[in-house]
């Protein structure tokens, strides 16, 4: 059995492994409702399973592989969330048998983490390249920041993300400091290039 720790840990431990990136605690408290407190957050370091720091005034959080390694044991022979209910008992029954079928198959760790959410990379990314909230960042900057992610999927996200008018996109006004970078980063909407993001915090 894994060493035991209390709901708000495990569920750090848990989401930051599928975050699978450093996580900023804001994000970790307001956008993945999950309260990481400093006890916790120093006893998951001290026993190397959390690496946290701060910059830019903000503390920010990546699983290590140690960590990996508790969550997939918690997953496979933990118990339920103290004070859960039947119906959450019953959840989670289910889900420690699909845990245990694809650990025995060693398939596990990639299962887990094929479910990279896209949204959240790029929240992560502008928030590590702006200095400021709602700062504009030019997209050529961004995206070598989204692990690798297709132009076409980014756009996609990028435009829904739009849509809930807490994202902006934005053309840069001063055309001569484009570059070819500028230029392939683009994306494009109503037939206006569009070279800055600025997000605004959840």
């Amino acid at each position: 059995m894994p060493e035991k720790f209390g709901n708000d840990e495990r569920a750090a431990l848990i989401v930051l492994m599928l975050a699978d990136r450093d996580v900023p605690n804001v994000e970790l408290d307001r956008e993945l409702k999950v309260r990481l407190g400093k006890d916790g957050r120093d006893r998951l370091n001290d026993l190397g399973l959390l690496r946290s720091w701060t910059e830019k005034r903000r503390i920010w959080h990546r699983i290590t592989d140690e960590g990996i390694s508790w969550c997939m044991d918690d997953l496979a022979a933990g118990d339920p969330p103290s004070k859960s209910g039947p119906l959450s008992r019953a959840h989670f029954t289910v889900l420690k048998r699909f845990i245990q079928y694809h650990k025995r198959r060693g398939t596990l760790a990639e299962v887990i983490r094929s479910g990279a959410d896209l949204e959240s990379v790029i929240r992560a990314a502008y928030l590590a390249l702006s200095v400021k909230p709602q700062d504009w960042v030019r997209l050529a900057k961004l995206r070598p920041e989204l692990n690798g992610a297709d132009k076409e999927e980014v756009d996609a996200v990028l435009v829904e993300m739009v849509k809930t008018g807490t994202v902006h996109l934005a053309p840069d006004s001063n055309r001569k400091v484009l570059t070819e970078a500028d230029h392939a980063a683009a994306l494009r909407i109503a037939g206006e290039d569009n070279h800055l993001v600025a997000i605004e915090e959840s």
